[in-house]
């Protein structure tokens, strides 16, 4: 037995029934008041950009940016949590990405994950997120981390590099060192998901897709993704697996880089669908691909050029999902 498999705890969720639901209603919003771009974890993510502006002048856009996308998200009737919290001594460049630290299913739970890069690290502050989503009206009914996996050295940073198809209980991951094959598995055990889809990917570079939410996106009845940096031998299998029950929509290695990948289907308190994603995703897509996405739900497009430009993520990143039930129900 591996030192990996000696930390892994029983599943106390092998047998529990799993909700199928695919769409949060409501997402965790970090505000960026301490971003800039984060020389950390520029090691591996090839998608940051440096810039001339001051780190004042970068913040002040990167605000209005955010700003502007909670009230479209809460004037289209998505619920939106902004977890603001104190500044600390080390700052947290990257906090506007929540979705990498955390997670929660529909079943109550709240888990926090192991995070590649320290100053990342920092973000993680389960007492004080879970404080405000009880305040906000969810119910979270068990706390669970993956962290004591840092001891090994081992990633796995939640739905950064975990693109999930709750339908079918299927987790579609790309490896690299933000995503430990061990790690992954045992989170899909932990909430009770039964098929985990890992595979290589490669850059024109070479090096590996940082994190898979930037490649592919799974909604309801459709997945985007970038499959021309998948191995060939693994792309098929990849391919086929979503087929089943999906509408693919392929795009360019060119189109991954303007953040076509890194959309997200969500659900509105009416039960509408809408699908949010960055005005350069939007644009990129063809007018054939914005159809098909249109079918799938309204189309949100949201300025957020300084983020993902400066931070390598895009609208997907700055999303921490919500499937926690309401409190009372």
């Amino acid at each position: 037995m591996s030192v990996l498999q000696m930390l892994r705890e029983p599943s106390y969720l092998a047998n529990k029934e799993v909700a199928s639901v695919q769409n949060a209603n409501c997402v965790v919003m970090v505000p960026p008041k301490e971003f800039k771009f984060n020389a950390e974890t520029a090691a591996d993510n090839e998608f940051q950009n440096q810039v001339s502006l001051t780190d004042s002048i970068v913040r002040l856009q990167a605000m209005t940016e955010f700003d502007a996308m909670v009230a479209t998200l809460r004037a289209e009737g998505v619920q939106v949590v902004v977890f603001d919290y104190p500044e600390s001594k080390c700052e947290t460049p990257d906090a506007v990405f929540p979705n990498n630290w955390f997670s929660t299913t529909a079943n109550g739970e709240f888990f926090t994950f192991p995070m590649a890069c320290e100053n990342r690290r920092q973000e993680v502050r389960p007492a004080a997120l879970v404080e405000a989503l009880t305040a906000a009206g969810r119910t979270v009914a068990k706390q669970d981390s993956l962290e004591s996996y840092l001891d090994v050295n081992a990633h796995l940073e939640s739905t950064g590099v975990m693109v999930i198809d709750h339908i079918n209980q299927t987790i579609y991951a790309a490896l690299s060192q933000r995503c430990d094959r061990e790690v992954l598995e045992d989170y899909a055990e932990r909430i009770g998901y039964q098929k985990v889809v890992s595979f290589q990917t490669a850059l024109p570079s070479g090096n590996p897709i940082y994190h898979t939410n930037v490649m592919m996106a799974i909604g309801e009845r459709f997945c985007v993704i970038c499959d021309e940096v998948i191995p060939e031998f693994e792309r098929r299998f990849v391919l086929k697996s979503l087929a089943k029950d999906k509408q693919i929509i392929s795009i360019s290695i060119e189109q991954m880089n303007q953040f076509c990948g890194n959309i997200l289907q969500l659900e509105t308190a009416s039960g509408e669908r809408v699908i949010a994603m960055s005005q350069s995703a939007y644009d990129a897509f063809s007018s054939a691909q914005r159809a098909q996405l249109a079918s799938h739900g309204k189309l949100l497009a949201f300025d957020v050029s300084t983020i993902e430009n400066i931070g390598g993520g895009s609208v997907r990143c700055m999303l921490g999902e919500v499937f926690l039930p309401k409190r009372g129900l």
